[in-house]
């Protein structure tokens, strides 16, 4: 029998390579001659380069850069195995997990070190680079990257504008004059793992502030600086950024990609899935198993979860999607093709018990579901 493993990573716990480890493990205490495809997937977010180099045979490379409020870190990037194409996490200089709940302010908070990560891909010689911009702790609309990367803020005095979504109201001019000649000659893809617009009540401060350390003043003020943004960018460099779907991601670093870069947006898991051949190693399966750490309304916006599903459905193979917590909107999942859903909690458990127990708890709901699997597998005759 051969079992499909095609997980998302379980944010802030486990990365989707070891999602699958322990998933095979799980498998192989029911049915230990099963043939397991492992698949670790990711959607444009965390985990998205790793997918990537496991692909294409490539490799990590790491750089100094600078994280979201100025600090010199240790970034990194995937090369993959031809030297073509660079895979950049923009969470590895701007992420959100870089930072102590207290630093959390997305006035501050800049993308400067996504610039410096695409400045240094671009010193490997790359033709392409595939930018996926999950788990920032920003709201600059791309601001610092561009920065970083040569491109002149000026506020109505003719001033350069400083760092950090509080200056996005300040923007008057944009000069495009220093910006790194390279960038022209490279094709830029953007992995988005949402949908949502720059502004408004579905735009990149209304959703995703909170979670970023901003108070509804706050998101009011980053609504508006955005709003100016958008703005400026149509007048000045005349793109229209504001109502694209997906120019809201990572605090509307999309919106600066497509400005500044002349990125296209795309589907992650789309992008994700192309790369390691899903449609292709899910025939002849009897069963896929996927997984995220949380499922909830946006599973069914492009998550890897509802692009595994539909490509399994095509196939004609059954999906089983595994969950560190289901939310109250959890059923939603159903409608991309998904048969069941289980938590893998077994009881009442804290995060940070859930958390450190995450692989035990996956191979046990593993188990468990290959169990009820084969039940309904056998009773067919």
């Amino acid at each position: 029998m051969k079992i499909v493993l095609a997980p998302d990573s379980f944010k802030e716990c486990l990365s989707s390579v070891q999602v699958c480890l322990a998933m095979e493990r799980g498998v192989k205490k029911v049915l230990p001659d099963a043939e397991v495809e492992k698949i670790p997937l990711a959607d444009g977010g965390e985990g998205s380069v790793d997918t990537f180099i496991s692909a294409t045979g490539g490799r990590i490379i790491k750089t100094l850069v600078q994280d979201p409020l100025g600090r010199l870190i240790t970034g990194f990037f995937g090369l993959s195995g031809d030297g073509s194409t660079a895979v950049i996490e923009i969470a590895a200089a701007s992420g959100l997990q870089l930072l102590a709940e207290n630093e959390r302010n997305p006035l501050k908070t800049s993308t400067f070190g996504t610039g410096q990560l695409i400045s240094a891909a671009l010193d490997e010689g790359v033709s392409k680079i595939v930018l996926c911009i999950g788990g920032s702790a920003t709201i600059d609309g791309g601001l610092g990257m561009a920065k970083a990367l040569g491109v002149r803020f000026l506020n109505a005095n003719g001033f350069e504008l400083g760092e950090g979504g509080q200056e996005l109201g300040s923007l008057a001019k944009i000069d495009m004059s220093g910006l790194d000649p390279r960038v022209a000659r490279t094709e830029f893809v953007v992995a988005c793992d949402v949908e949502n617009v720059l502004t408004g009540p579905e735009g990149a401060a209304a959703v995703y502030g909170p979670q970023k350390g901003a108070s509804q003043a706050v998101i009011e003020q980053l609504d508006q600086g955005l709003t100016n943004f958008a703005r400026v960018i149509e007048e000045q460099l005349m793109k229209s950024v504001a109502d694209v779907p997906g120019a809201g991601a990572a605090g509307g670093l999309g919106a600066g990609m497509m400005a500044f870069l002349n990125a296209k947006l795309v589907s992650g898991i789309e992008l994700m899935m192309d790369a390691t051949r899903l449609s292709q190693r899910i025939q002849g399966a009897a069963l896929v198993i996927t997984g995220e750490g949380r499922i909830d309304r946006q599973s069914v916006m492009g998550k890897a979860i509802s692009g595994v599903a539909k490509t399994a459905q095509q196939a004609g193979v059954p999906v089983i999607a595994l969950s560190g917590a289901l939310d109250k909107d959890y059923r939603c999942i159903y409608d991309t093709g998904v048969a069941a859903v289980a938590p893998i909690v077994t009881g009442p458990v804290s995060q940070e018990t859930a958390i450190r127990e995450a692989t035990e708890l996956l191979i046990d709901a593993t188990e468990r579901t290959v169990r009820i699997f084969l039940a309904g597998w056998n009773s067919r005759g």
